[in-house]
């Protein structure tokens, strides 16, 4: 199984909303995908709720195998997300590893 994590802090503003409307809209959109993407066994979104200088929004998920992380990042329907994503986010990390 691969987990695949991905922290973003987000722009104060984007998309003309402030930071709290795209963390929810970035929760929305990631955790739409939970059952339309073959390989993707869960899928998690959290929202930090204690601000500060942590990191806004956190994605958890477990795939199947490393050919299904490679479906699931070129998958046009995670595809589509990415550039809400992408121009909501001033600094992104993330760790895939085996568990």
């Amino acid at each position: 199984m691969i987990k695949h994590i991905v922290m973003w802090k987000l722009k104060d503003e984007a998309h003309g909303n402030d930071k709290a409307t795209n963390a929810r809209l970035v929760k929305e959109k990631l955790e739409a995908l939970s059952g339309k993407i073959d390989g993707l066994l869960k899928i998690e979104v959290g929202i930090d709720f204690l601000g500060g200088g942590n990191f806004d929004v956190v994605l958890y998920s477990e795939l199947s195998s490393k050919d299904a992380l490679d479906t699931y990042q070129n998958h046009p329907l995670h595809q589509a997300v990415l550039p809400f994503i992408r121009e909501a986010v001033m600094d992104r990390k993330a760790v895939d590893y085996e568990g």
